[in-house]
């Protein structure tokens, strides 16, 4: 599959897929594109429903696992697969549909992948835009530092002009982010920073990135190499760079597709009968990725901590 028709399958309404297994909303319960369900998880039985949709958002969560995610993620769980084979099977279920990816109704809160297609770059250049720079604000990213790695991208969607912080890849596109848009401009690929060195950091998405040179200072001087894969889709592609190098520490996120990946990572290690891959995660064990830990404070007492130990 291609990360094309990963980003296509990844938009596919929740409320439909699950309408295809059999599943469907309590109609008492469900108000206001909140949308709930007895769980369709295997192994849990239940009288009231605890599975809610939030079709806004195009995320479920199961109050009673504990657990949500995307429609991949639920796929997954769904028929106890992994993230390949779900990825597969959510691209059947598209073919299905009229034999085309185009033809079946996707998530509309999110850019239709036409409308990805017609996102095109106006101009580049430093950050200066008071709302980006009040967003990295809110995301605890200095100024500083992410004007050492992005850009402030104008761009045109839809014949509209909006702006964004563009995070660059290795083909020459951009991840896009602001306060109200998560996208990319094509083409999409990694972005590796290769400062010749033997340990690897890989990171999920540029914010994550960026949260490691706040708490990290020494990261602008090159002290290892860093792979952003701006996409879970880049992962495995990405095994025989990332097994380049002696030692390979996984920042990913700690969703259920980030531990998927994390896992399948470990047992490379059994495979090889070494041990490249850490599971760094547990530094923000108890949140979602590196950015929120930052957020919620802890990465400042890190950063503290590195700069006093290196006389910073």
């Amino acid at each position: 599959m291609t990360s094309n028709n990963w980003e296509t399958v990844k938009q596919i309404d929740l409320l439909d897929y699950l309408a295809s297994l059999g599943h469907h909303p309590d109609k008492k319960m469900s108000r206001n594109q909140q949308y709930w369900y007895l769980s369709p998880l295997p192994g849990r039985n239940e009288n009231t429903p605890s599975f809610k949709v939030d079709r806004q958002k195009n995320l479920w969560y199961d109050h009673g696992l504990g657990k949500g995610g995307s429609v991949i993620d639920l796929c997954m769980l769904y028929h106890d697969c992994s993230m390949p084979e779900a990825l597969d099977k959510l691209e059947q279920f598209l073919s299905f549909h009229r034999g085309s990816l185009q033809a079946f109704p996707l998530f509309s809160a999110t850019p239709s992948p036409d409308e990805k297609k017609k996102i095109k770059i106006v101009t580049t250049g430093p950050i200066q835009s008071p709302a980006l720079i009040s967003y990295l604000e809110q995301r605890k990213i200095p100024l500083s530092i992410a004007q050492a790695y992005c850009k402030e991208i104008q761009y045109d969607l839809g014949n509209k002009k909006f702006y964004a912080i563009g995070f660059p890849n290795n083909a020459g596109g951009y991840e896009l982010r602001n306060a109200h848009f998560k996208g990319s401009a094509a083409p999409k690929d990694i972005t590796f920073f290769d400062n010749g060195k033997n340990d690897l950091y890989v990171f999920e998405g540029f914010f994550n990135f960026l949260s490691f040179a706040v708490i990290r200072p020494q990261t602008s001087s090159g002290f290892t190499n860093c792979l952003v894969l701006n996409s879970l889709a880049f992962f495995e592609k990405s095994r025989s760079l990332m097994e380049q190098h002696n030692k390979i520490f996984l920042f990913l996120d700690r969703d259920l597709s980030g531990r998927q990946s994390t896992q399948k990572a470990l047992s490379w290690n059994q495979e090889m009968g070494s041990a490249k891959y850490t599971d760094a995660s547990d530094l923000y064990k108890s949140l979602d990725d590196l950015n929120a830990w930052l957020i919620a404070g802890a990465g400042q007492q890190e950063q503290q901590r590195q700069t006093r130990g290196r006389g910073i």
